[in-house]
């Protein structure tokens, strides 16, 4: 078993919790944020050090609140490939709307390769409209009263953009037409001539694994269609079961091959360990909260069962003891976060990659690096 890290990054908070003050009424500077920034390569290396497998970032714009202040993690993965040795380096996600495609592709190629093929080239559609909609896209959420039409543009770019995407990397030259992007622009006049095809400078040097957020039944039809891995998170034990075994499922009827137990999926839970149960659950309930406080409005709780069997209604924000029920945060002593790790991969079938979640929203760095010792220490030698 492969196993990671993600990080939101964000800055430290002394009022995390449920209740005042709200996520939008608090506002961080720059030393805060770059505070933030610079503790958060000091986890990347961490985690190398450590033996984690892989250290993954996320994508956000505009977050004065100060939950993730991270907006271009493929130059912060450049960085931390140089401070470090092992560890692959990838993005739970770049948001591709919100990217021009034929410079994400120059930068991802730029990072992999100064990293000697450690990159991990991680894409999604977004979540948060503020973001999208000041970048050049669009994204449906919870308090969008437009969502559905914003939904349907945003799979629209972001099919276009990945083609355009995977076409540079993978080719020495390449030309697109869709009805979103076209490369090269049509009658750029050229020495004479006119430019007919673009060749991405640099292109990897080294083969590169690709891999998509699901969290919606249509994203889950199309992921293993298109012969990439999926990710999967906040999603009730049952839900997730039902999207892993239907993965490998689409995936065996479009490409003709059985996937092994695991492979081409990637398990993301939270974890908080403490010395007993007791103190877990007291040590994480601020940042599970101040967690569900910011995302609920944008419908990442969709994942969680609701009372009648279903899916949760829109907007849920789940007490702490809900997220455990789902298991979706693993909690306790590192045998028992072992132990639950170990039930999860007897309920899925197996997990060939797993992603821990061990910094919660408001969380001090100094914490984040002790939950690192205690997976590292405690929960690894337990996963093989």
């Amino acid at each position: 078993m492969k196993t990671g890290v993600f990080l939101f990054g964000g800055v430290e908070m002394s009022d995390a919790g449920a209740g005042a003050p709200a996520p939008t009424d608090r506002r961080y500077g720059p030393i805060e944020v770059w505070h933030a920034t610079e503790r958060i390569l000091d986890m990347g290396v961490r985690c190398d050090e450590l033996g984690f497998d892989s250290f993954w970032l996320t994508e956000h714009h505009f977050q004065y609140e100060g939950y993730e202040v991270v907006p271009n993690g493929l130059m912060l993965g450049a960085i931390l490939a140089e401070r470090t040795e092992r560890i692959r380096i990838g993005m739970m996600f770049n948001i591709i709307g919100m990217w021009h495609p034929l410079r994400m592709a120059e930068d991802f190629a730029t990072l992999h390769n100064v990293s000697g093929g450690r990159g991990i080239l991680g894409i999604g559609r977004g979540t948060v409209p503020r973001e999208q909609e000041n970048f050049g896209s669009k994204i449906g959420s919870f308090d969008n009263p437009d969502k559905a039409a914003a939904d349907t543009f945003n799979r629209m770019q972001f099919d276009e953009a990945v083609q355009v995407l995977r076409m540079a990397l993978d080719n020495e030259s390449f030309s697109f037409k869709g009805d979103v992007y076209e490369f090269p622009a049509p009658g750029i006049p050229d020495r004479g001539g006119f430019v007919e095809e673009l060749s991405l400078i640099p292109r990897p040097l080294y083969p590169y694994e690709m891999w998509q957020a699901i969290t919606s039944p249509p994203t889950l039809e199309s992921v293993p269609r298109c012969g990439w891995g999926g990710v999967m998170w906040l999603k009730h034990h049952e839900f997730m079961k039902q999207f892993w075994d239907r993965f490998a499922d689409i995936y065996a009827e479009t490409h003709g091959t059985e996937l092994a137990a695991g492979e081409k999926r990637t398990l993301v839970v939270n974890t908080c360990i403490e010395d007993t149960r007791e103190a877990a659950i007291d040590s994480v309930r601020n940042g599970h909260d101040e967690f569900w406080k910011f995302l609920g409005p944008y419908g990442w709780s969709k994942g969680y069962m609701g009372p009648d069997g279903g899916p949760a209604a829109a907007g849920l924000i789940p007490a702490l003891e809900e997220s455990l029920d789902n298991n979706v945060w693993l909690v306790g002593t590192a045998d028992e976060v072992a132990e639950q790790i170990r039930a999860y991969e007897d309920h899925l079938g197996g997990i060939e990659n797993l992603v821990l979640f061990p910094a919660m929203p408001g969380d001090s760095y100094d914490k984040v690096d002790e939950q690192l010792h205690r997976i590292a220490e405690g929960v690894l030698p337990h996963l093989t």
